[in-house]
């Protein structure tokens, strides 16, 4: 049976919140945080949090919008903008904190601690697994790799970064996604491949950015959900073993 609640943790002096969902059947599991879009945690990924749970780990489904509250995102222009002026630095430390508390909870017992994450998301998602320390795997939902320009809220994109990756990585993709072209997503694999990392990549032929919403029938794809979620669940299951 899956517990599901609300919980909080610090981080320098900020409150920050987020959905748990774990399994009481288990007596310790291995850690996940989740990242959610860009419109922030709503249903949709407490839902996700509660079917990685049912699989045996502790998710942490995590709230980047903790201090100002869930975006009003009108149109994709808005969109666009409001991830073009969230400052990454906050975000990255953020997940650290996130890191740090399910390494403390009980129900993990010091197992490892892997991270996933959809659209921006899986953005994030690979670049906490560039950077932040205690992460084990990292499964990336299309997320985007490429900055249109370099800022001081955005200094490095995820293909700046990615030779700085830290852990398994698997990349799933939609091959006609609109927002993450299939040269960027090529220029990652021969970046991983060069700097000799771990990483799984697979494209979806037939599916666009959001394949795995299935809230969203313009955009769910059950062939590709298919295959993407099970492999997920195995790369994690083989990354986050508990040590032997």
């Amino acid at each position: 049976m899956v517990t599901g609640e609300d919980v909080s943790y610090p981080r320098d002096g900020d409150t920050l919140r987020a959905y748990a969902a774990w399994s009481a059947d288990n007596p310790t599991m291995p850690g996940l945080v989740l990242i959610p879009d860009v419109r922030g945690l709503g249903e949709h990924y407490r839902d996700v949090a509660r079917r990685f749970a049912t699989e045996g780990f502790f998710v942490l489904a995590v709230d980047l919008y903790s201090r100002e509250g869930a975006p009003d995102l009108p149109d994709m222009e808005t969109v666009f903008r409001w991830m073009r002026e969230l400052p990454d630095d906050r975000v990255l430390a953020d997940l650290g904190a996130a890191v740090t508390y399910l390494g403390r909870r009980t129900e993990t017992g010091g197992r490892p601690i892997g991270i996933t994450g959809f659209c921006m998301g899986g953005q994030y998602a690979l670049l906490a697994a560039c950077g932040v320390p205690g992460l084990a795997a990292c499964v990336s939902w299309y997320g985007m790799l490429r900055y249109a320009e370099r800022t001081d809220r955005k200094p490095a994109s995820p293909l700046d970064l990615a030779p700085r990756l830290a852990c398994p990585y698997l990349g799933l993709f939609g091959a006609q996604d609109a927002l993450i072209p299939q040269a960027d997503v090529e220029e990652l694999r021969g970046l991983l491949t060069r700097s000799g990392k771990t990483f799984e990549i697979r494209s979806y032929a037939g599916a666009g950015h959001a394949f795995f919403n299935d809230t969203r029938p313009d955009a769910y794809r059950p062939d590709a959900v298919a295959d993407a979620w099970p492999r997920a669940l195995a790369f994690l299951r083989r990354h986050l073993a508990a040590p032997g």
